[in-house]
């Protein structure tokens, strides 16, 4: 199943030959300032990992990964659905120290995600980690990060627009930072979607904090896997897309778990059967350093500051017919 939103009278701001253009413009440029802003240093990184490594995400602990043998090995793999734990782990392989921090070019497979305006089975990310002191490991520090990425992504629209004078939104550079708990009691009669709706309509750059944990209502804003990011320390940056009508969340980012964060959610998500893998006895440990990091989505950055409506506008995955007929009927060209 999907769901398509159409826009009235939408008409691209620039043609499919230009998009495509613009796509790698955009990339480029913020590649340059995101990675000059929090001093990180690009890496490769895997498509696949060893289904019994415990490395891949389990992101809300409900996606089914791809999953396949690879008979030459003698083992099985599963596409990455994202690298918040391999990560950390190459971190401490490639001998990075305090303050130091990489990122990746993540490309992913979510079968199990929903299609619509901002969903595809296709994922493509920027992936990065950084390593940070105990000291680090405060909810100042995560916004000042937060406020960094928020100024990165703002530069690269600036450079856009000045290079296509069609494009003229702009991206709020103050970012209003609120809890999961305080959003609920803002808002106590809405879902959590229809809360996050609310908020960024009105400040236009969110950060939604401590996702994960058990709200005072006994509900969840979202679900979190419970084995990389600290639920106290973490959140989803959100901003409004003025074409689309609706938030776009760009980035989910955190400060990491260490051994006391990692065992309390463990028990908290009856997943203590984990901690056989050895990603979660090197946590448990204190033999992996203390990060934080997060995702990027690039194809959310581009639908974004390009002004499309649709992600399939400015990246090539897999559609149902029908939404592709819509879409042609809607003017909204898909690649």
């Amino acid at each position: 199943m999907y769901t398509l939103k159409t826009i009235k009278g939408y008409v691209p701001k620039l043609t499919q030959r230009v998009t495509e253009k613009a796509i790698k413009q955009v990339k480029d440029d913020f590649q340059r300032i995101f990675a000059a802003a929090l001093g990180l240093e690009r890496i490769s990184a895997p498509v696949m990992v060893r289904a019994d490594s415990g490395l891949n995400d389990d992101l809300s602990g409900i996606e089914r990964p791809v999953r396949f043998d690879v008979p030459a090995a003698g083992f099985d793999v599963e596409i990455v659905q994202s690298l918040a734990k391999w990560k950390r782990w190459a971190l401490r392989a490639y001998g990075f120290g305090t303050g130091e921090g990489l990122y990746t070019d993540m490309n992913a497979i979510r079968r199990d995600d929903r299609l619509d305006n901002l969903h595809s089975v296709y994922v493509d990310q920027w992936d990065w980690e950084k390593v940070i002191a105990d000291s680090d490991r405060t909810s100042a520090f995560l916004h000042a990060t937060v406020q960094k990425i928020v100024h990165a992504i703002a530069d690269a629209k600036d450079a856009v627009n000045a290079l296509y004078p069609a494009l003229r939104a702009s991206i709020e550079r103050n970012v209003t930072f609120i809890t999961s708990e305080q959003l609920r009691r803002q808002y106590p009669r809405q879902t959590p979607k229809e809360r996050e709706y609310e908020i960024v309509k009105a400040h236009k750059t969110v950060f939604i904090e401590q996702i994960g944990g058990v709200l005072s209502d006994g509900t969840r804003h979202d679900g979190r896997a419970p084995d990389y990011d600290d639920w106290d320390k973490n959140g989803d940056l959100l901003f409004w897309h003025e074409a689309l009508g609706e938030p776009v969340e760009l980035s989910s980012m955190g400060i990491r778990v260490n051994a006391a964060s990692l065992r309390a959610q463990l028990q908290a998500a009856d997943a203590l059967d984990r901690e056989k893998y050895d990603y979660h006895k090197a946590v448990l440990a204190g033999a992996l350093p203390l990060t934080v990091g997060g995702g990027i989505g690039q194809s959310r950055l581009c639908m974004l500051l390009l002004e499309k409506v649709h992600i399939g506008e400015v990246q090539a995955s897999v559609w149902p017919s029908e939404m592709l007929q819509k879409c042609r009927d809607a003017g909204i060209p898909i690649l």
